[in-house]
């Protein structure tokens, strides 16, 4: 047994980095690794979804991970996140917050042999959590692989994992004008 646990972090402007980490969950999984993937800002879109329960099921991870043994995914997150000046701004910042809670007690309860919070990076770049917090609640897990991803990822995170992959974008469809597409962008 590693009493460290193993951190990995998939983080730059280009595209790439939640499907990395969704890749190592699969292989996780093939290797029976109990694994917990906990989104911090997708949620319920507005095509009916029951935003109660947080669940963005239009994206294909959600729709695939929650019928699939040996994985749970929770999608905590209420969606875009608008400026600070915004008076929904703070309920962004409380969901994050129970978002890291539930982090924290996943780590804990050794449970999960996995464990991949997407888009914290992101929450914490938005100020939506401190990095200082994040590092704390990472640290305590022990013999973990914990995957971190998301744009913006500070010299905390970055100084705290073992692996860090900048993914850098060279050239994207929406530039073109493409829209996001099933599939490829969720």
């Amino acid at each position: 047994m590693n009493p460290q646990p193993r951190i990995l972090l998939f983080t730059g402007n280009g595209k790439g980095k939640t499907t990395a980490a969704l890749g190592m969950a699969i292989r996780a999984l093939g290797h029976n690794l109990p694994t917990l993937i906990i989104q911090f800002i997708k949620c319920a879109d507005s095509t009916g979804d029951d935003r109660s329960t947080g669940d963005d099921r239009s994206t294909g991870e959600y729709s695939v991970f929650s019928r699939m043994p040996g994985v749970e995914i929770r999608q905590t997150g209420l969606g875009f996140v608008p400026s600070r000046s915004s008076p929904r701004f703070a309920d962004h910042q409380q969901a994050a917050h129970q978002a890291l809670n539930m982090a924290a007690q996943a780590l804990a309860a050794g449970k999960y042999r996995v464990v991949i919070l997407d888009e914290i990076c992101m929450a914490v770049a938005l100020n939506l959590l401190t990095e200082e917090a994040v590092i704390r609640i990472v640290q305590q897990a022990d013999d973990i692989i914990v995957v971190l991803t998301g744009r913006g990822a500070g010299k905390g995170l970055i100084g705290l994992a073992d692996t860090v992959t900048e993914m850098r974008c060279v050239k994207h469809g929406y530039q073109q004008g493409r829209k996001a597409q099933e599939g490829v962008e969720f």
